[in-house]
């Protein structure tokens, strides 16, 4: 990833822009309008999605632009999107490797089964498809369950007892 990006824990002074991003890159990969308005997703944002998962922006240094966002909890990644400008730079595969790196389980996720890019970026990053449509989603779409499981190159930390 390029040295002029970094990632950062989430921000609710970054809510507009992390919001647009997102919408943006949705709405690209799916073909369709996002569902909520934007005061819905603000809410979804801030009160829900920072409350149940740890969420992360790539940003760019000088200007604080938010190029990406993932939000993962202990067993799932629930959201990674990338400024449809900047993918294909690494900022996704940064931000799922950050997502492996901070958990200690196996991880899950749903994308869409339409989506054959982002099912290509998931299989790349070491994710098996394991079923297909068993998941309830507001876009009513096909969905694939993904799932990575934590091998030897990713051990989970032990710490010594004091």
């Amino acid at each position: 990833m390029n040295k002029r990006i970094e990632i950062i824990d989430y921000h609710p002074r970054y809510t507009e822009q992390t919001i647009s991003m997102w919408r943006g890159s949705k709405e690209r990969a799916l073909g369709i309008p996002e569902a909520h308005d934007f005061e819905a997703h603000r809410y979804y944002l801030n009160r829900i999605l920072t409350a149940t998962n740890r969420v992360y922006l790539a940003i760019e240094k000088r200007s604080e632009r938010v190029l990406g966002m993932i939000a993962f909890d202990e067993n799932a990644i629930t959201q990674l999107y990338v400024d449809c400008e900047y993918q294909l730079q690494g900022i996704g595969s940064a931000l799922v490797e950050l997502a492996k790196e901070t958990t200690s389980n196996n991880l899950q996720l749903y994308t869409f089964e339409m989506n054959e890019v982002a099912r290509r970026f998931w299989r790349k990053h070491g994710f098996v498809e394991k079923q297909i449509g068993q998941h309830d989603n507001e876009e009513g779409l096909v969905d694939v369950l993904c799932e990575w499981i934590r091998g030897d190159d990713f051990p989970t930390l032990q710490y010594a007892a004091m």
